[in-house]
């Protein structure tokens, strides 16, 4: 994606090309701007929704602490891509090798066509509750809401064909309209909750027995949702000017958006607990709550027009990588693949138990693969010192070429840090405290660290190296 948060044309750098200092147009402002309106969508009141099951005490917690150990990690990339100067999956190649790095690419790929599946599933609620206004359909959660569903996904589809089409452009603006909208459902419906409900019950509030969720299961959801905008930091930290527009900012910006929206999420989600009497974790969406705390259809508006921004960034971002992966594979082409994937993929809660269940299992997904990942390429970058050389990314017989163009230790590391997530979930230990992303993160680090041989010279490791 480019600087200005929208895709950039075809002719702008590559991922793997160097932007070179002349070229880079980002400040702070700019930046800080980016990342907090990044956060201040559907996705993140959804998140905080999810883990108001901790009760307000551990999903605050867990947003205080995750987000912001998350976001660290995202500067911490953003500065290798602004030392670089190139995109965060071209930062991979040193990594795991220039074959290697087609692995995340196409993970990073399929996590954005998850999250546009996330917000089409949203928009396609608030469909559903805009049809039972008008014409007296069931709404979500309500029996026979299946029709609805099906309506309000086939009218995201089209709606996500006319936003590729319009172009990068016309999708800046509309972002920004989506956003602003949003940004004032969000105030609205927080003003409203404290209105209407004591904050003492909001604090005081538990889930009934049986539905408590762990806070390090809280930890989890929140860190695998922070941690999926790190690969693309670099995307954007490339264009920096300054140091501090590619650390600093992205970490305040990022975490402002996130604990507003969170919160929101939180205190509307647990409000609407103690008003109804009934806690479901299923209707922690913002389109649910919307309706239990009684709002009327123009919330639901709103909430379908910042889905569908949402969904045209992710949707061009998830093509960008595509061609990453396929270089002969042109633009226009995979924003359409993208996009038929999405909708696609938009249809398994309706096969699964449900969508929080399809939403929690996205997000384990994400905190398992991409976590230790990044541990991976943190301790390659600062911990073996190995400098990075954007000369050499593109080089079929380079320094990255390795072994059959995949570096091994780095995919043993990768390999058994993934293996120790998932012992950790076995732990009660683990799963009631720090959860166990972050472990295995630094499970990762320590495990590259230890595989790898780094060589006194300040050449990158080579052929013989492996």
């Amino acid at each position: 994606m480019s600087p200005d948060g929208s895709p950039p044309p075809p002719h702008e750098y590559a991922a793997c090309e160097a932007v070179p200092p002349q070229a880079r147009s980002i400040g702070f402002g700019h930046m800080l701007a980016i990342w907090t309106g990044a956060n201040a969508n559907n996705g993140t009141w959804y998140v905080g929704g999810v883990v108001a099951g901790a009760a307000f005490g551990g999903a605050a917690l867990a947003t205080l602490t995750a987000n912001p150990l998350a976001y660290l990690v995202m500067a911490l990339v953003g500065l290798i891509g602004f030392r670089t100067g190139v995109s965060t999956m071209a930062l991979t190649r040193p990594a795991l090798g220039l074959s290697g790095s087609m692995l995340p690419s196409l993970l990073n790929v399929v996590q954005l066509v998850g999250w546009n599946a996330v917000n089409t599933f949203i928009a396609a609620i608030s469909v559903t509750y805009i049809l039972h206004y008008w014409i007296g359909t069931p709404p979500y959660g309500s029996p026979g809401d299946t029709g609805p569903l099906l309506v309000g996904l086939g009218l995201m589809a089209l709606l996500n064909i006319l936003a590729i089409r319009c172009g990068h452009r016309s999708v800046k603006v509309v972002e920004c309209l989506g956003t602003v909208a949003i940004l004032g459902l969000g105030l609205w419906e927080t003003v409203l909750v404290l209105r209407a409900v004591p904050l003492d019950a909001i604090w005081s509030w538990s889930p009934p027995e049986g539905q408590l969720m762990p806070v390090g299961r809280a930890v989890d959801a929140m860190a695998a949702f922070s941690l999926g905008w790190v690969p693309v930091v670099a995307d954007f930290t490339r264009y920096c000017k300054t140091r501090s527009a590619a650390t600093l900012a992205p970490i305040l910006g990022a975490n402002l958006g996130l604990f507003w929206f969170a919160f929101v999420g939180i205190v509307c989600t647990i409000a609407a607990a103690v008003t109804t009497g009934v806690y479901d974790p299923n209707l922690s969406d913002p389109s649910s709550t919307a309706a239990r705390l009684g709002l009327g259809a123009l919330a639901f508006v709103i909430i379908l027009l910042a889905s569908v921004t949402t969904n045209a960034i992710n949707i061009m971002g998830a093509g960008i990588s595509m061609t990453n992966c396929l270089p002969r594979l042109r633009a226009m082409p995979a924003l359409w693949i993208t996009a038929f994937l999405s909708v696609a993929l938009s249809l398994a809660p309706l096969f699964l138990a449900s969508f929080l269940e399809s939403f929690i299992l996205f997000l384990d997904g994400i905190g398992m693969l991409f976590g230790p990942l990044f541990g991976i390429l943190l301790a390659d970058y600062f911990l073996l010192r190995r400098p990075y050389l954007a000369a050499e990314l593109t080089t079929p017989d380079g320094p990255y070429r390795y072994w059959r163009g995949v570096r091994r230790p780095a995919f043993l590391a990768w390999a058994l840090s993934v293996g120790g997530f998932l012992v950790f979930r076995q732990i009660p230990a683990m799963v009631d405290g720090p959860g166990c992303i972050f472990p295995s993160l630094l499970l990762a680090a320590l495990l590259h660290v230890l595989l790898s041989r780094p060589r006194r010279s300040a050449q990158p490791l080579g052929l013989k190296s492996e």
